[in-house]
């Protein structure tokens, strides 16, 4: 059984941890975890895992953290706090791949409260994890985690089979749930024809979230703001199919807020 994480006033917010790369627009990665994190009520704390040069307008350039200095982050973070859940957005390299498998698997945090936004490309199209990246997630990371949360495109990569309508979507999901038994899936249909999202559960049940289209230039970091809040809600509590439903409800309204910020891509959580 799976012991629900216990909220104190006393003993303050809980406390959660990202994993991700560093956007000085501050529209998706840490920022944008952080951002959620606040707005749910939790107290974050993060691990960079690159450095990128972009805007609104795209990615220019990305810099990897080593392995080492990330290791060491998250090393020290663990000593000091009692972490309640872990998203992690992305990762770079395989060697940063490697870093935070270790670290998932010594952490102690229950596989319920681990989310993972296998973070593969930009929205502008620059590469965000190495082919050698995207082997060694398939291999040492996503067995340990408890929620996997892939766009279209990523679940294409990452299960090999094509994805662009709803059979193939329902298909791909089916197969990666029988290559990570115990993994809930959430595929966020904004590639779609129509912006449903699907959700296939550990257990094996499956439905169709439908969306709508949002009228915005506020889109950046839509999968950042996904990913968690989903895991804010869990940690708060609600049900794995109350968590997708209120974290769907969550970021559309937040796209339906946001200030127009920037000459591009504004951020969805403003």
């Amino acid at each position: 059984m799976i012991d629900r994480v216990d909220i104190s006033v006393d003993e303050g917010p809980p406390i959660l941890l990202a994993i991700a790369g560093y956007d000085p627009s501050s529209g998706a990665g840490i920022t944008a975890d952080l951002k959620v994190y606040a707005a749910h009520g939790m107290y974050g704390v993060s691990a960079i895992t690159a450095l990128t040069v972009q805007s609104t307008q795209g990615v220019r350039r990305v810099e990897a953290i080593s392995p080492e200095l990330l290791a060491e982050t998250l090393a020290c973070l663990r000593e000091d706090l009692a972490i309640s859940g872990l998203k992690i957005g992305m990762l770079a390299t395989a060697e940063n791949v490697g870093a935070v498998s270790r670290f998932v698997g010594s952490a102690g945090i229950q596989k319920p409260y681990l989310v993972l936004d296998p973070v593969l490309k930009s929205s502008s199209g620059a590469d965000l994890l190495s082919p050698e990246g995207v082997v060694r997630l398939k291999e040492d990371l996503i067995p340990r985690v408890g929620w996997l949360i892939p766009n279209t495109e990523e679940l294409a990569v990452l299960t090999g089979l094509p994805v662009g309508n709803r059979p193939e979507v329902e298909a791909a999901a089916a197969a990666l749930a029988s290559e990570y038994p115990g993994l809930n899936l959430v595929v966020t249909g904004g590639h779609l024809e129509s912006p449903d999202d699907y959700l296939r559960l550990a257990g094996g049940a499956c439905r169709w979230l439908p969306g709508r289209r949002i009228e915005t230039t506020s889109t950046h970091g839509t999968g950042c703001a996904f990913s968690s809040a989903l895991l804010c809600r869990l940690v708060l509590g609600d049900d794995p199919v109350e968590a997708v439903v209120g974290t769907k409800a969550y970021v559309a309204e937040a796209m339906e807020l946001a200030q127009p910020i920037g000459k591009g891509r504004g951020p969805c959580i403003s």
